[in-house]
């Protein structure tokens, strides 16, 4: 369960360095399976004093598509030092796990208030509703829609430990 967790947050990441080292779709799918084995059993291994849990999974799988283009006998053009300043776009794995609990205890604290609170937030701040379109919608009156997400917003900032 804690490795697929694992593999879910990480496999498009990873997979994106052994595509890019390896040049090759097939190769670098096998060269990924490869290093979440050897994530599997190097797991003890892990120091978060000499790395974040992303950069010791990135370096794994950069050095296991190195150690593929050397088998293969194929060379990168512009020589192996050029793979140092290759940039990774994607967000760290570990902002990403934050992110999903973030928004995991926002939509928890979503459903604690009361339905009317909760149907209004998320309807104008997730949904894109102005107050006024929201109101219309509901054929409510503007000031008591205001009300419910003034008070949703407030029970939301208690919910969260934020007032």
């Amino acid at each position: 369960m804690a490795l697929r967790r694992v593999y879910d947050l990480t496999s498009m990441k990873l997979f994106g360095i052994c595509l890019r080292i390896s040049g090759d779709r097939e190769a670098a799918e096998d060269i990924l399976q490869d290093v979440y084995v050897k994530i599997w059993r190097r797991a003890s291994a892990f120091d978060e004093r000499r790395a974040s849990p992303i950069s010791w999974l990135a370096m794994i799988a950069r050095n296991a598509a190195i150690d593929w283009r050397r088998a293969e006998q194929r060379h990168v053009a512009d020589g192996e030092e050029q793979l140092e300043t290759i940039v990774d776009e994607a967000p760290l794995a570990d902002n990403v796990m934050q992110q999903d609990e973030a928004r995991r205890r926002l939509l928890a604290c979503l459903d604690g208030l009361d339905e009317k609170q909760s149907d209004a937030i998320r309807r104008t701040f997730l949904g894109g509703l102005s107050y006024s379109e929201l109101a219309a919608q509901l054929g409510a009156p503007l000031g008591t829609v205001k009300s419910w997400i003034r008070r949703g917003m407030q029970g939301l900032k208690e919910c969260l430990g934020d007032g």
